[in-house]
């Protein structure tokens, strides 16, 4: 009994990395999800549990892993095209042993494309997944846990506009990322720009889909986005299949942006 108690103690202490998003800032706003157009789901599910520590949920017909700060959310249909070529590159985790990482990685049959010194000066690498999944890693010796939420990465050749929009549309706090000059933080997550010699696409049908934001009073918040001007792809709507209020729009690069309420009970 002892042992079972001294066990359920130390789930119960672990469980907040992974039981909610990161606290939202003045605006009820947290960065709240990506999610991945995948062929199979069964796949990515293994992949995060394995090589990231994540943790598996499922709510009606949405599978998702969480993560430290995020989470994954799959769509069963094969992605049209990798999400390089559009204005979301990639996205980011800190992990604490790369080396390990990347072993891994490479044992499981998966490709590590590129290792250098990142923006800010630690190692750096970034990977090939299934369906052309890709993901930058930083080391950071110092995390408590595997894997945690860093930096989503946007390129575009009016990124300075595109870091302004975000940073007007979700109350963002400007800052230097290392060598970045154009990045600012929602609550879990960095969002880098940078730019493109090319122009490049929106994001629906490719393999980072959408990505999402998570805000309090969302029916509220929908109406203030409105009264800006913004358009919605599909309008404020609660669908309590899988405990969530959502409503979608678009950036004016074409990434495709789900605003929810409901993932920080996941």
């Amino acid at each position: 009994m002892r042992l079972f108690l001294t066990a359920t103690l130390a789930l119960a202490l672990a469980s907040p990395a992974y039981a909610q998003l990161a606290p939202p800032n003045a605006a009820g706003i947290t960065y709240g999800h990506v999610h991945l157009s995948v062929r199979d789901i069964e796949v990515h599910k293994k992949l995060w549990v394995e090589h990231f520590g994540g943790v598996i949920v499922q709510k009606g017909t949405l599978t998702a892993v969480k993560l430290p700060g995020m989470l994954i959310a799959f769509r069963a249909t094969p992605p049209t095209g990798p999400s390089e070529g559009t204005a979301m590159d990639h996205f980011g985790f800190k992990v604490r042993n790369l080396a390990e990482v990347l072993a891994k990685w490479r044992a499981a049959g998966y490709q590590v494309t590129r290792e250098f010194y990142g923006a800010e000066g630690f190692p750096n690498a970034y990977l090939a997944g299934p369906d052309d999944t890709r993901i930058e890693l930083q080391e950071d010796k110092t995390l408590k846990v595997v894997a945690s939420a860093y930096h989503i990465h946007f390129l575009t050749p009016d990124h300075v506009k595109l870091l302004d929009w975000y940073v007007d549309t979700f109350s963002l706090s400007k800052r230097k990322r290392g060598t970045i000059d154009t990045t600012a933080d929602a609550p879990g997550m960095n969002l880098s720009f940078g730019t493109s010699a090319t122009p490049t696409i929106g994001t629906r049908g490719r393999t980072i889909d959408h990505i999402g934001f998570e805000v309090d009073n969302l029916a509220e918040f929908c109406k203030k986005l409105e009264a800006k001007g913004i358009k919605f792809d599909v309008p404020f709507r609660e669908v309590p299949a899988i405990g969530l209020k959502i409503a979608f729009i678009t950036d004016p690069s074409g990434v495709y942006i789900e605003l929810t309420e409901g993932y920080d009970l996941y």
